[in-house]
């Protein structure tokens, strides 16, 4: 359960719930709830960001995009955080590309707005901070997973990632998809998760993705899951210190 201190509840966005109700107070005008369908684009590489959203429920990817139109995923962005949040910092063109990775509901506010609040508030600027140095630090981490770990490691802590954002152990998402996050071939991917669901991991079944062992998964599971998931903690027990 989140721990609220300013009314914002259980399941609600972990930075939001983070703030002071003066705090929030300053952002709760401007904050408008929209619906997230799987695979909207929610900002393009290169583009000036016009909008910070903050996942309720759901999860968000950020893209590295080459100039041949490929993608890879270089970090995701659930209910413990917010895309496009670094505009508060001053930062004007988008660095990757937001892309609604599983269904859901964020709080979304113009990034001027926002930007405004960060510079009236010292709290709220330190929060930003330290959750944008956690954001970079997932990036860098998940640029050496890519380049280090082998697909099935990297499978394993995808699913658990996802699994944590959404408190389900059933995921909405085609192999298609999957497969374009973590940039290998569809064929590739359909190998790994064949046996992953036989050794009793997962089971698949037409676009959804059930976790039935994750302790197991969490075995497979390559270091980053947890390096990831730690350094994402550490953000809220300083603001909770």
């Amino acid at each position: 359960m989140v721990t609220s201190k300013n009314g914002v509840g259980n399941g609600r966005n972990r930075l939001l719930a983070a703030l002071s109700p003066t705090d929030f107070s300053l952002l709760a005008p401007n904050l408008k709830d929209i619906s997230l369908t799987q695979g909207d684009v929610l900002q393009e590489a290169g583009e000036a960001i016009k909008h910070v959203y903050f996942p309720q429920f759901g999860m968000i990817s950020l893209l590295t995009v080459m100039q041949n139109g490929s993608a890879v995923e270089t970090a995701t962005v659930g209910r413990e955080g917010a895309a496009g949040a670094m505009s508060g910092l001053g930062s004007r063109i988008a660095p990757h590309r937001s892309v609604s990775q599983i269904e859901g509901i964020a709080s979304r506010i113009a990034a001027a707005r926002f930007e405004a609040a960060v510079n009236g508030s010292a709290s709220i600027k330190d929060l930003i901070v330290r959750y944008s140095d956690g954001l970079m630090m997932m990036i860098h981490q998940s640029a050496g997973c890519n380049a280090l770990h082998t697909l099935e490691t990297r499978l394993c802590r995808w699913l658990l990632q996802t699994r944590d954002r959404n408190d389900s152990n059933r995921l909405s998402l085609t192999q298609e998809f999957l497969s374009q996050m973590l940039g290998v071939r569809r064929t590739t991917l359909t190998l790994i998760a064949r046996d992953l669901q036989a050794a009793g991991l997962i089971r698949y079944r037409r676009g959804n993705i059930e976790i039935m062992d994750r302790n197991g998964l969490e075995a497979k599971a390559c270091e980053c899951y947890a390096v990831i998931r730690r350094r994402s903690e550490e953000v809220f027990s300083q603001t909770n210190a």
